[in-house]
């Protein structure tokens, strides 16, 4: 029975109701299903039309609309998405695969983004219909800033993610017009609106950290509080190595966000997810909460790896466990 919470019980809007397809969310992600196969498009799309929750989509936007700030910080971003890339550079710079890595790290150095990190395409991270024929996959971190997205789910939580998604878009405009500058074609891939490559799979192969229990990566630094960008190229940068900081043990022992979660969206076990094993949020008691709180969040800022300076102190902690049973 999961702890006290202030935003329980919780009655979604009948307007919202309403447009509830028959589909469930679950089924369309591959809840209990056996066999692999790719990811389908569920929420987020470009054209609502094309969804069967695009009825939800559209009453999430039309309930954010009524709040002013929300309209001048999705034309911000738009701004940032539609602003034109540079033409490719005729001639190719040449480097090694380290040094290509070792340069992307300026993004970091210089703020643009607090992480980055490169993994080989791998064709099941490409949502179903769409193609990608890079080799190379760029994942990019934004920090949320914590003071922020600790108000969750106040309003000011759901401006806090619209910024940082805006960030999360300047960054991967930034590093694929420098790459197209060196002469590599480069592609930016931003959210939160679906696109061809799902961002959570190679941003776990590359080194941001382990799934926790509530859907997000948890990074050791960062924690939950971050969101996600990415850039498609074939340049020929070395790939960065997973991470594994016991944070997926930790999750299995820890039940603050599954306790947290108003509409009880999160399970203690791991779920068959398209024929992968994994942590999972119940898609269809999350979206209604989430959509009437502008983007809900909770889970992310009561994350006991989310809240400043206790990630690294977590891991280390963590680390010195692994060590200890190695040794017995």
């Amino acid at each position: 029975m999961p702890r006290f919470s202030p935003y329980r019980p919780f009655t979604p809007e009948p307007d919202q109701m309403a447009r509830v397809p028959e589909q469930s969310g679950n089924a369309l992600n591959g809840l209990d299903e056996t066999e692999p196969r790719r990811a389908r498009m569920v929420y987020w799309a470009p054209n609502p039309d094309d969804i069967p929750h695009g009825g939800m989509q559209r009453y999430f936007l039309e309930r954010s609309a009524r709040e002013p700030a929300f309209g001048a910080a999705r034309a911000k971003r738009q701004k940032v998405l539609d602003a034109p890339l540079p033409d490719i550079a005729q001639e190719a710079v040449e480097r090694t695969s380290k040094d290509w890595t070792v340069a992307l790290q300026q993004f970091v150095a210089q703020g643009i983004c607090e992480q980055a990190g490169v993994a080989e395409m791998q064709s099941d991270w490409v949502v179903e219909g769409f193609e990608v024929s890079q080799r190379r996959v760029i994942i990019l971190g934004v920090q949320h800033d914590y003071g922020e997205i600790s108000t969750a789910p106040d309003v000011t939580a759901g401006l806090e993610v619209m910024q940082q998604y805006e960030r999360a878009a300047a960054a991967s405009k930034a590093v694929a017009g420098w790459l197209r500058m060196q002469g590599w074609d480069a592609t930016p891939v931003t959210g939160p609106m679906t696109g061809a490559l799902l961002m959570i799979p190679p941003a776990l192969a590359c080194g941001f950290g382990e799934l926790g229990k509530h859907g997000s990566i948890i990074n050791p630094e960062m924690g939950a509080s971050f969101r996600l960008s990415a850039v498609l190229t074939d340049a020929p940068f070395d790939v960065t190595e997973p991470v594994e900081a016991g944070i997926d043990g930790f999750c299995q022992n820890c039940r603050v966000c599954e306790d947290a979660c108003p509409p009880e969206a999160l399970f203690s076990t791991k779920k068959t997810v398209r024929g992968v094993e994994k942590w999972y949020v119940d898609f269809d008691r999350c979206l209604p909460f989430f959509n009437q709180t502008h983007g809900c969040a909770i889970c992310i800022a009561v994350c006991p790896w989310s809240r400043p300076g206790i990630g690294p102190n977590l891991a280390a902690k963590l680390s010195r466990r692994a060590e200890r049973l190695r040794e017995e």
